[in-house]
């Protein structure tokens, strides 16, 4: 990765085309002329060039564009329209800049902006919407933040927060009761706050008077969902609006669902050649039946199940759960030198019925990918002895930074900082971690520190402690723990990254399995504007670590790893668990405020054999129809064929 490419935001064809275009503002206050269009009144209040949003690391892949507030009769509404591309060396293309225009949001779908002044870089703010989670960071390359917010107060109601005086809350008309979704027991939780939105507005007019204004900057084409929908109920907002929660984990909104849905398509089939799968059960599949819902929230689907047929659906094929995998029967699947001669059917053993906590320690590895199954115990030795070095030395790295160049490195004191405050709030009621000046939380921040300077572009999200945390208890060894957890986010690390296309696509597929397995509750979703499948959030971000004892969790996540029956099987039992409380859901009439809380207060009441029994179950039964139905790509990805992620490491190594 070239330096330039990280850090020179003046070289890439959307800087030029502003250029082009004129870099200097148009702000247009209250008391000078404003532009206006005679067939409707609306009139451009405030027109900002060089904003732009970054949707991936690279500063030449950043998308700039024209931010305007948009006044029309008593309603305020805000566009960003990126510019059309004028190099044919752009990296993206004009299909992918469209995903991300904003098109006249009003501001009463708006609840709060957040300002940030960096020491170094460019100004950006980030708007949160009333259904609770946030756009992209607009980053203001030219300046006019202050402006931005200044012309906003003008036109509505803009109260700074008494808890950050970066966060500006709009239309704050009452002193509203400040809570959190502390339920959700995450730091920094996302706020989930809906208001409704009685503005209307023909959108046609004002997107045609922005082109006219814009002189052909924009081709004209809008993809993201329209904020015209039926009111919301109403909900507080949360009580924090970090930083660090909004940009890696906030991004779950109809506005995401709307550009995952035009990536891989509406339709039922989404275009998607089935996996190949192994599957025992499809008869059912081949005949639709009917089910009872209204007519005016049916989808098309050509498979639809009938629920109650799913009721039973464990009883015939979800296979009864197994002992643990113990010492003796663990030795018959290896041969004299330590490699194990049946990978499939070790995996398949650990599905039905887990390892005893003294196989955790040899058998993780393999699951993980850290050892290949083919390895002998010898080799395993000696990788052991290999990435111990690899690991100290990587460590060494943020070891030896004096406190001279700490005070020059602000990435890594904020990284430092947010590590040291979660990890003395991770798992403290266990014994392993448990008392003041323990080891064990030591060595649990070392590791996660190491591993911010291993994958620096990824570097540290809240929730990664969790995931941690049964690793280093189960290897009781920092160096291997540290490998089993690469490996580990190997796989899940697309959930934290930055535009949150990890979330997206396993929260578009959970809605799309549930639309296949359980149709009434799908459409009870749909009516209750709840197809965001946001309270589910945590269950996929940690791979359900607050739904279960602790115990129980490291057995769930062993079932998990052996990707058996699939390597997305985390969904079905997410579709399992909201299939057994659907009676409840629905004949409580549950809101989305409701159904979050009652999704969170499910923690610790979950029978675990049952729901992996069900989610065996609603998994074979699903079959290839089900897997057409999940995003290639989705994570968590298989290992690779040698079973070891390290293949491809060398594989880079060697190009």
């Amino acid at each position: 990765m070239l330096e330039s490419e990280l850090h020179d935001l003046s070289d890439d064809a959307d800087y030029a085309a502003s250029q082009q275009q004129g870099s200097a503002s148009v702000m247009l206050r209250s008391d000078s002329a404003k532009q206006s269009s005679p067939r409707n009144g609306a009139e451009i209040v405030f027109s900002k060039d060089n904003v732009a949003i970054h949707p991936t690391q690279f500063a030449s892949e950043r998308i700039s564009g024209r931010l305007k507030l948009i006044k029309q009769s008593s309603s305020l509404f805000m566009t960003w329209i990126p510019y059309k591309a004028h190099s044919s060396e752009a990296r993206l293309s004009d299909k992918d800049r469209n995903l991300y225009t904003i098109r006249a949001v009003p501001f009463t779908d708006i609840r709060s902006i957040r300002r940030h002044n960096p020491a170094l870089g460019w100004q950006y703010v980030i708007v949160v919407l009333s259904s609770g989670p946030s756009y992209p960071p607009l980053y203001f390359y030219s300046g006019g933040v202050k402006e931005f917010l200044a012309t906003i107060k003008q036109h509505v109601l803009l109260v700074r927060s008494e808890e950050d005086a970066n966060v500006f809350l709009v239309n704050d008309f009452q002193n509203t009761l400040q809570r959190t979704l502390s339920s959700l027991e995450m730091p920094r939780a996302v706020p989930l706050a809906c208001g409704p939105s009685n503005t209307s507005v023909d959108e046609s007019i004002l997107i045609e008077n922005q082109e006219r204004a814009d002189n052909g900057a924009n081709d004209g084409r809008f993809s993201v969902n329209q904020f015209h929908g039926r009111p919301r109920h109403k909900v507080d907002p949360a009580r924090d609006l970090s930083i660090q929660v909004l940009e890696k984990f906030s991004l779950v909104t109809r506005f995401a669902r709307e550009t995952t849905s035009q990536l891989f398509g509406e339709n039922q089939s989404n275009g998607f050649s089935p996996i190949d799968r192994r599957t025992h059960i499809q008869t059912n599949l081949d005949h639709p039946k009917s089910s009872n819902v209204e007519e005016n929230t049916s989808v098309e689907s050509p498979v639809v199940l009938d629920s109650q047929e799913f009721d039973n659906l464990s009883l015939v094929w979800g296979k009864p759960r197994q002992p643990p995998l113990g010492s003796e029967e663990w030795n018959a699947f290896l041969d004299s030198e330590g490699r194990v001669t049946d990978s499939e059917a070790l995996r398949k053993r650990v599905f039905y019925g887990g390892l005893d906590h003294e196989l955790q320690n040899e058998v993780w590895g393999l699951l993980l990918g850290y050892y290949p199954y083919e390895s002998t115990y010898a080799e395993r030795e000696f990788l052991k002895s290999v990435k111990k070095l690899e690991y100290e030395n990587i460590k060494n790295q943020w070891q030896s930074i004096s406190s001279a160049q700490a005070k020059r490195f602000t990435k890594f004191r904020e990284r430092k900082g947010l590590i040291e405050k979660d990890v003395v709030r991770t798992d403290r009621s266990l014994a392993f971690y448990e008392g003041d000046d323990n080891p064990n939380v030591n060595v649990l921040r070392d590791i996660l520190l190491t591993y911010s300077f291993y994958n620096f572009d990824l570097g540290y999200c809240q929730g990664m402690s969790d995931l941690l945390s049964p690793i280093l208890f189960v290897m009781d060894n920092e160096s291997e723990a540290f490998w089993c957890f690469v490996a580990l986010m190997e796989r899940l690390g697309p959930n934290f990254n930055r535009d949150q296309n990890g979330m997206h696509s396993q929260l578009f597929a959970l809605s799309k399995l549930v639309e296949l397995l359980d149709s009434p509750l799908h459409n009870y979703f749909k009516q209750r504007d709840c197809l965001n499948y946001f309270f589910c959030f945590r269950w996929i971000l940690i791979q359900f670590k607050r739904e279960f004892e602790y115990e129980k969790t490291m057995r769930l996540w062993e079932v998990l790893w052996t990707h058996y029956p699939s390597e997305h099987l985390h969904l079905y039992v997410c579709v399992a668990i909201l299939k057994r409380y659907r009676g409840k859901i629905i004949g409580e009439q549950m809101d989305f405020d409701t159904l979050l809380k009652f999704i969170n207060e499910l923690s610790g009441h979950i029978d675990l054999d049952a729901t992996l029994r069900d989610a065996e179950a609603l998994c074979i039964c699903a079959g290839e129809n089900g897997a057409a139905r999940i995003p290639p790509g989705t994570p968590p990805s298989l290992p690779h064929e040698d079973g070891s992620f390290y293949a491809q490491q060398e594989q880079d190594e060697i190009l």
